[in-house]
C-alpha cells in the first residue's frame, strides 16, 4: 500500500462522538494489526496524511505520538515514520486488544437496549456472515 493511498483505509467521521484524533490512532492500529501495514513500513507525513483526511495536522500529530508511544509507529529523523518493528506475539496482542474494545463497545449496547446474551450473539454471528459475504472471504463464518 502506498503512502499516498493509506488514508483510503482510515475511517474518519467528523460527526462521530469519538474524537478524530482517535479515529485515526484506531484506524491505523487496524492496519498494523490486519498487516496491512507491515514492520517498516512507512507512513504518510503528519501533513500529507492531515492534508488527505482534510483535518488539523496537530490532530494527526497527536495519533501519530500516542501511536509512537505504544511502539506501533517509529520516528527516524531525516527519514519519516514508519510501522514499529515488531514480533508476532506482539501482533496477537494488538488485535486482542482491538478486538476487547470493540466487544466491550458493543456489549454496552447490547445491554442498553435490554438485548439477552444470545441475542447479541446471533447479531455478531448474523453480522459476520454479512461482512465476510461482502469481502468475499471464503474462510471462518463465525459459526
Amino acid at each position: 500500500m502506498t503512502q499516498l493511498r493509506l488514508h483510503r483505509f482510515l475511517e474518519i467521521d467528523p460527526a462521530s462522538a469519538v474524537p478524530i484524533w482517535r479515529q485515526i490512532e484506531d484506524g491505523m492500529r487496524r492496519l498494523v494489526a490486519s498487516e496491512r501495514l507491515g514492520p517498516g513500513s512507512a507512513v504518510p507525513s503528519v501533513r500529507e496524511l492531515a492534508r488527505a483526511l482534510r483535518v488539523n495536522p496537530a490532530t494527526v500529530s497527536k495519533a501519530y505520538r500516542r501511536l509512537t508511544e505504544a511502539g506501533l509507529l517509529a520516528v527516524r529523523r531525516g527519514e519519516g515514520t514508519f510501522v514499529g518493528e515488531f514480533d508476532s506475539d506482539q501482533l496477537e496482542k494488538e488485535r486482542l486488544l482491538l478486538l476487547t474494545d470493540s466487544a466491550e463497545s458493543f456489549i454496552r449496547v447490547a445491554t442498553s437496549v435490554g438485548a439477552s446474551r444470545d441475542e447479541a450473539t446471533r447479531a455478531v454471528v448474523k453480522s459476520w456472515k454479512s461482512v465476510a459475504a461482502e469481502d468475499g472471504e471464503r474462510g471462518n463464518d463465525g459459526g
